[in-house]
């Protein structure tokens, strides 16, 4: 017995504006136009895993972050574990404390880049860093510095599943 081809419409993967879910549509065949004899596909989610956000802010944070982009344009944080300010989040306007090999893009906060210094990603790569504000004086380099606030590291260690998607993702 001779089979004959099955012709089924070509498909395209499209995520929507978020990034997922993910739908499958009937792309044009050759002569640009769609086969109306073939059934067009039911939508499909496809369940993904989420990649946990390694970098979070509190919407206080946020707040301050809205009020320092006003007075100083793009911004930037960067976490080390340096000597002058401790493990403080330092705040900078964006491109001026010169990002190298030795630091770690963990994350956006909205468009605005946090980095950490890769030795210190080393010991905090199983944590969520939470971004807060709480009242006193922080960094002396830090943009909040005269607001009479300073940014605050809060954390939470990643859960097992969690970790298993950031490694899986390359991320940690």
């Amino acid at each position: 017995m001779l089979l004959q081809p099955l012709h089924l419409p070509r498909r395209r993967v499209e995520s929507s504006s978020q990034g997922h879910p993910f739908r499958v549509v009937p792309s044009e065949l050759d002569d640009g136009e769609l086969d109306s004899r073939l059934p067009i596909l039911p939508e499909v989610k496809v369940i993904m895993p989420s990649i946990p956000d390694q970098v979070l802010a509190t919407d206080a944070a946020i707040e301050l972050m809205a009020k320092l982009h006003g007075k100083h344009g793009d911004l930037m944080f960067h976490q080390s574990g340096g000597c002058c300010d401790g493990s403080s989040p330092m705040c900078y306007p964006r491109g001026e404390f010169l990002i190298g090999d030795s630091d770690v893009l963990i994350g956006t906060l909205g468009d605005t880049p946090f980095y950490m210094s890769r030795s210190q990603f080393e010991y905090w790569r199983h944590t969520q860093l939470i971004l807060d504000v709480v009242r006193g004086r922080g960094g002396m380099f830090s943009l909040e510095n005269p607001e009479g606030v300073r940014f605050l590291i809060r954390s939470r260690v990643f859960s097992p599943d969690e970790i298993a998607c950031l490694r899986s993702a390359g991320r940690i």
